[in-house]
């Protein structure tokens, strides 16, 4: 019985540790260990603009090189055909759905999702974007949901028109 007890205190305290693993980016670059990533959000306007910036007001605008994510540090770069880390900072664009690089379920799937991913680095880096408000602010997963738009576009909508994304209907299709 008491080992049982000495059990679950340990869980709860290793839960509660790891509740505040999504807010450690932020930690992170307050603390100026994110390669100068404060500097960059507050110049660029991320920072007020995530942490909630005034009603009305408008989404910063986004010029970076977005390579594909390799090992190592995630600090800007293209995870898939619908995520991206953006200083430091994991969005989800919410208005897509692309097949997976990580787990696909058939071949096919996983060359369309490599496709997908080279894609938005390519979309996301050629020219400036903003991140324009989802239905809600993250997604199951922590990350940031935000719809990409280039001149009135979407970023996504371009993905879709070239056959590399779904529409977003609330739930993951089938890409075999």
């Amino acid at each position: 019985m008491a080992g049982r007890g000495r059990a679950l205190r340990y869980r709860s305290r290793r839960r509660g540790w790891l509740d505040t693993l999504p807010l450690l980016p932020f930690t992170l670059l307050a603390l100026g260990l994110g390669g100068g990533g404060t500097m960059i959000l507050r110049e660029s306007g991320l920072a007020d603009w995530l942490l909630g910036s005034p009603a009305g007001s408008a989404a910063p605008t986004v010029s970076r090189s977005f390579p594909v994510c390799a090992g190592g540090a995630r600090i800007t770069c293209v995870v898939d055909g619908d995520t991206f880390w953006l200083d430091g900072v994991k969005f989800r664009i919410a208005d897509i759905n692309t097949p997976e690089t990580s787990q696909p379920q058939c071949a096919a799937e996983a060359a369309l999702g490599r496709q997908a991913t080279g894609r938005l680095a390519q979309l996301l880096s050629e020219a400036p974007f903003t991140l324009e408000p989802a239905d809600r602010d993250e997604d199951r997963y922590g990350r940031k949901l935000r719809i990409a738009m280039r001149d009135g576009q979407s970023v996504g909508g371009m993905l879709v028109s070239e056959g590399l994304a779904h529409q977003w209907r609330g739930r993951m299709e089938s890409w075999c």
